[in-house]
């Protein structure tokens, strides 16, 4: 991303913006509230199509019951959340789907190339060669995807789309935690 951003004559600190607390904090939080059961939601109907019922059919602990080593659970925990939102909402908010509308001209081609990237992502973690777990979690995630760039596509802003995705990613660390 820096070498791209770079090649562009700006920084990584352009895409972010300017940051203003503690307004994005609270708007952040109101769009976790608005984006969230979109993820919710989109889980539940992906497991309908997919495996006809709300409950998805993969073999107990597959998806929930992998247990990271301890040094994986303290960075999930306290590395990991705070940099990969931000650099996800970089990657595909700020840096390509503002590029890609003004390459096509459309918005929607935008939102559909980097919609499908950004879900299939998510599609594959974690990593079962299981072509319907695959498409279940690339569904499930469509919805909330589409979310969150109709809000940056009419905020143009950033940082609380990065508050936003924080306790998603802290919830997915969570998960990996044995109770």
């Amino acid at each position: 991303m820096w070498r791209f951003t770079r090649a562009e004559g700006i920084t990584i600190r352009d895409l972010i913006g300017a940051i203003r607390l503690p307004r994005d904090i609270l708007a952040g939080l109101g769009y976790y509230c608005l984006v969230f059961p979109f993820f919710v939601g989109g889980g539940l109907l992906s497991a309908k199509l997919v495996y006809g019922n709300i409950q998805p059919d993969v073999p107990s602990g597959l998806i929930f019951g992998r247990v990271l080593p301890l040094w994986g659970v303290v960075y999930s925990l306290s590395v990991f959340w705070m940099i990969w939102s931000p650099t996800e909402e970089m990657t595909y908010q700020a840096y390509a789907l503002p590029r890609i509308q003004a390459l096509s001209g459309r918005t929607w081609v935008a939102m559909v190339v980097v919609g499908f990237w950004w879900a299939l992502q998510h599609s594959f973690l974690p990593f079962l060669p299981d072509w319907r777990c695959v498409l279940w979690r690339f569904l499930a995630f469509v919805p909330g995807v589409i979310v969150f760039m109709l809000v940056y596509l009419k905020t143009r802003r950033l940082p609380p789309l990065i508050v936003a995705h924080w306790p998603m990613d802290i919830v997915a660390a969570l998960m990996t935690l044995q109770w």
